[in-house]
């Protein structure tokens, strides 16, 4: 059964481009440990909520954007050992810095419930 790995953060909106740069680097890594696809989303249309919100749920600051992110693993087995071993891989040493506060970042894992598509 697929499996997804997924985070909400907040990216100093001047910093996107070096966002991208991570995650493409980043991606070279985990595709080589068994993940399908990565994907990173801008925000462009993410309102500010009365009682919760991506925005509030990483303390959004002025000057920063939210960025929705996951990860696409064929099963939870290959993600968790894809995970330890994009850690150990050595070029994870050459990632970039994070162009981001990584304390504010929210992640999990998550199975598919409901999956449709036209």
């Amino acid at each position: 059964m697929s499996y997804y790995t997924g985070a909400v953060l907040a990216v100093p909106s001047a910093n996107k481009q070096a966002y991208v740069e991570m995650a493409q680097k980043m991606w070279e890594i985990v595709k080589d440990h068994g993940c399908l696809g990565s994907f990173d989303n801008w925000g462009v249309d993410v309102p500010m909520g009365k009682v919760t919100s991506f925005p509030m749920a990483v303390k959004l600051e002025d000057e920063e954007t939210v960025v929705f992110s996951w990860m696409e693993w064929p099963d939870r087995e290959t993600a968790d050992k894809g995970m330890d071993a994009m850690m150990a891989d050595p070029r994870s040493m050459d990632l970039p810095e994070m162009p981001f506060d990584g304390m504010r970042m929210i992640w999990g894992g998550f199975e598919p419930l409901v999956h449709l598509r036209a």
